[in-house]
């Protein structure tokens, strides 16, 4: 059976109670003039009600005294109000919609519908409605008072079209998903001793046993992780932020399939939550945020991936063997394909060479 959402019925007229009333008064052979009588209600007033004046509607007050008049209960036609006042509302909003139908382009709507993060409306009204109920929104226009960073942060990339709304739906994804795990109020020193505890983690090939590990590590000291596939139009590799003073997010997005690019981001974006503020959101993978900061965030990266003075002292080495590589990476407790990654960035070893040192990901979502 379809989702009940999916067939909600929701109609593109609206009767009113007016109508209803002025029926009803038909079948009685009542007039207006009887009704005002009988009522104490003006007849302009009912007049106002059978017309379906906006500003003339069944109260309380004017139900009781319809239910003495007419005899049919209070709660007959305060429901017949209150439907058609929630009819009434929703075509204009219907109509509000239909002038946002643009900005539902921006949304990778598709690639989200694949990855069951929106169910998918034949209607494009209802297709906007399901997109604004995952922003947790409102209307479209609460999207700019709630994604500015996004909106500036966001220049047009090197190479790729970037839209901020794109990744406003991937942040917002990791959000939810960072809902659902439980943390303890957010402690700097225990999230800068947990990163030790991570470390070890690098050298598990399989993300169904690391991920839960990494995230029960780092949820003991405030921090949230979550894994979230990228979407089009959205170049994003990671991305930091805080819910509260109290939880941190760290959202990577599995954009890069080796582990050494993975865990640089997560010690990256670990680096962003040890650092800097907890009022700055940090995206990885395009131009935008702060040079300085992403600078601080890459050097932290390294330091914790790799003992200065040991790599050092390893990389002055020569030849840079794979047999040595391996070596090194089991004294400092790291995955070898980490120790080919900094090689190769710092151009100490071709891009060609040992990279079946590194561990390729497969993700469940894939």
């Amino acid at each position: 059976m379809d989702n009940l959402a999916t067939n909600q019925y929701t109609p593109d007229y609206t009767v009113t109670p007016g109508e209803v009333l002025e029926y009803e008064l038909d079948l009685r052979q009542m007039s207006k003039s009887e009704l005002s009588k009988r009522t104490g209600l003006t007849e302009k007033h009912i007049i106002g009600i059978i017309k379906g004046k906006g500003t003339t509607q069944i109260t309380p007050e004017t139900a009781i005294k319809l239910e003495r008049a007419l005899g049919m209960p209070v709660d007959y036609w305060l429901n017949l109000e209150a439907l058609y006042q929630e009819a009434r509302a929703r075509l204009e909003e219907d109509e509000r919609l239909e002038k946002n139908l643009d900005w539902l382009k921006r949304i990778p709507v598709q690639a989200m519908i694949k990855m069951g993060w929106l169910e998918k409306h034949g209607d494009k009204t209802q297709q906007l409605d399901a997109v604004l109920r995952f922003f947790g929104i409102a209307s479209v226009d609460q999207w700019d008072g709630l994604w500015p960073n996004v909106a500036v942060a966001y220049r047009q990339h090197n190479t790729h079209e970037i839209f901020p709304e794109a990744v406003s739906a991937w942040l917002r994804k990791g959000e939810l998903e960072a809902a659902n795990i439980q943390c303890r109020s957010f402690d700097k020193q225990a999230f800068r001793a947990a990163l030790d505890d991570v470390r070890p983690l690098t050298a598990e090939a399989d993300p169904s046993r690391f991920v839960p590990a990494l995230q029960q590590i780092c949820a003991a000291a405030g921090v949230a992780v979550v894994f979230v596939p990228c979407l089009p139009k959205t170049g994003v590799s990671g991305a930091t932020r805080w819910v509260n003073p109290e939880k941190a997010i760290v959202q990577l997005s599995l954009r890069y399939k080796t582990n050494d690019h993975l865990w640089f981001t997560f010690f990256h974006e670990a680096g962003h939550i040890l650092l800097h503020g907890k009022k700055e959101l940090f995206i990885e993978g395009v131009n935008g945020m702060d040079e300085e900061k992403e600078h601080q965030a890459n050097a932290f990266a390294e330091l914790e991936l790799l003992p200065k003075k040991a790599f050092m002292e390893f990389s002055g080495r020569a030849p840079l063997s794979k047999t040595a590589i391996q070596q090194f990476a089991k004294e400092v407790g790291i995955a070898p394909g980490i120790v080919v990654g900094q090689l190769q960035h710092r151009g100490l070893l071709p891009r060609t060479h040992c990279n079946d040192l590194k561990v390729r990901y497969q993700w469940a979502h894939e």
